[in-house]
């Protein structure tokens, strides 16, 4: 089942500040790739958040990607604090992303720290793996 998309000009799921149609909704529809690690982190954010699975597995590294994945619809994605990045640049071949992700589940509210990291292969960004603590 597809996910329906966000209005495009509901703000975008990663707050970034912007609107959906303008961040993370080119992205997700295949319109435009991702320019830093940075970028593909609130990307793929977003699609935790609006049920995007299809938009996780194209981006996710083939190396690490899982066979399946299958998204919990009981949690609701809140809020999005990036903390911290390495490099993961326009011209750079590989970076990192810490980040901060709260939800709501079924038990209640969580949170998931993670750094994630991500290389460019041919020009495109892809996630690799993360350290989750």
């Amino acid at each position: 089942m597809v996910p329906a998309s966000p209005d495009p000009a509901a703000r975008c799921p990663c707050l970034s500040g912007e609107t959906y149609g303008a961040c993370c909704g080119p992205l997700h529809a295949g319109d435009r790739a991702a320019a830093t690690a940075e970028q593909l982190m609130r990307s793929r954010y977003s699609a935790f958040a609006v049920g995007d699975a299809a938009y996780l597995r194209r981006t996710w590294h083939p190396r690490t990607r899982p066979r399946d994945l299958d998204l919990d619809p009981d949690l609701r994605w809140r809020r999005l604090d990036v903390l911290a990045t390495t490099a993961g640049g326009p011209f750079d071949t590989d970076g990192t992303v810490e980040f901060r992700a709260t939800y709501r589940g079924p038990d209640g509210a969580g949170s998931l720290h993670e750094v994630s990291r991500f290389a460019r292969e041919g020009g495109t960004w892809l996630y690799l793996d993360g350290d989750v603590d």
